[in-house]
């Protein structure tokens, strides 16, 4: 608990304290409690509409100046404490937004994400897992509050404004990405971030695909479709079971077909047809007809079941999937034994 906050709390407790003193003592006097409370509240307060009775006790006058001077001191105690919490909060939001504005001057090579809804925060996040530098911009201040609690660079403001993106070094940045749900609005930032910069990569969203040449057009390097990417990934899930079941999810799998790709490598799925010489052979014959060019990683049984890494001895039967990890010119070496094969990369079937 910091100082402002102690400071109104125990204010507080000696202010609420010091009037149920009173209010008792008043009350143990002969006064009745709504003569009591009565005669506390007007003396605190300053009102000074007059005693409710007359005070001539010397110890009931005595107690009397002790309750306004400890019960007004405690009340400009808590005043002192709420001023102090205003003020602190004002100081650190300044040297916060001085902090952030001092970052975003020495940022360089990083990537701009314009909108912060449900897919600029799954971006953000993917983005700090493999540690690349993001500043997000949007209108919205309780999505950029999150973002800043997430370790985010943030600036408030129209993206498609020339001074907004400057402010997020859009001069200096490597990309630029337009994730807004709203497909004029990419349009509109694409053209002035291009503007402003003319070697940056801007990677655009589109909802409607009629959407995309205008994007293009408007300077965007790349435009992605998620209603598309969906769809496509749906008809995945429905046409090609065995290597849905073999990789752990979305992106485990485009990262890991990147970098086979580019060592020159891929995932293959091949289907023992009932006439292959392969069928009641074992699984290692598979790697002998290509040359041992490929490495069998799984085999999707007939009845849907997948074998992991499965062992060499093996039997294939006709409807099984099997699965290689190897180079696309050694697949051609298997249709001597009459199967079907397809490639897979990034979950798209190539023949």
């Amino acid at each position: 608990m910091n100082s402002s906050v102690r400071k109104v709390v125990l204010g507080a407790t000696v202010f609420v304290t010091t009037l149920c003193v009173a209010i008792g003592a008043y009350w143990s006097a002969g006064w009745t409690l709504i003569e009591s409370i009565y005669m506390v509240v007007i003396t605190i307060f300053g009102v000074g509409y007059g005693e409710v009775r007359p005070i001539t006790e010397p110890s009931l006058r005595i107690f009397t100046m002790l309750f306004i001077i400890i019960g007004c001191s405690s009340a400009a105690y808590i005043m002192g404490g709420l001023v102090q919490m205003i003020a602190e909060g004002e100081i650190n939001k300044a040297l916060g937004a001085r902090r952030m504005s001092e970052g975003l001057k020495r940022l360089t090579g990083h990537v701009i994400i314009c909108g912060y809804g449900r897919v600029g925060q799954i971006l953000a996040a993917e983005l700090k897992r493999s540690g690349k530098p993001v500043v997000v911009v949007d209108t919205n201040r309780d999505r950029l509050l999150e973002a800043e609690l997430e370790g985010f660079l943030v600036v408030i403001g129209d993206a498609t404004e020339d001074g907004v993106l400057r402010s997020a070094g859009v001069d200096r940045a490597s990309i630029l990405t337009c994730v807004l749900p709203n497909d004029a609005i990419n349009v509109f930032i694409t053209l002035t971030a291009r503007e402003i910069n003319n070697t940056i990569e801007i990677i655009a969203r589109a909802e409607n695909p009629s959407t995309k040449p205008k994007l293009l057009r408007s300077g965007a390097n790349r435009v992605v479709l998620p209603a598309a990417v969906g769809a496509h990934k749906i008809a995945q899930l429905i046409n090609r079971p065995s290597a849905e079941d073999l990789l752990a999810g979305d992106d485990f799998e485009n990262r890991l077909n990147d970098e086979l790709h580019q060592l020159g490598l891929g995932l293959h799925e091949v289907k023992i047809t009932a006439d292959s010489d392969l069928v009641k052979q074992p699984i290692g014959s598979v790697e002998v007809a290509s040359d041992r060019g490929v490495v069998v990683v799984a085999l999707r049984k007939g009845d849907g079941t997948v074998l992991n890494d499965p062992a060499a001895t093996t039997i294939l039967e006709a409807d099984d999937i099997v699965i290689l990890l190897g180079r696309q010119h050694s697949i051609p070496k298997l249709a001597r034994s009459q199967v079907k094969h397809e490639r897979i990369y990034r979950g798209v079937r190539m023949n």
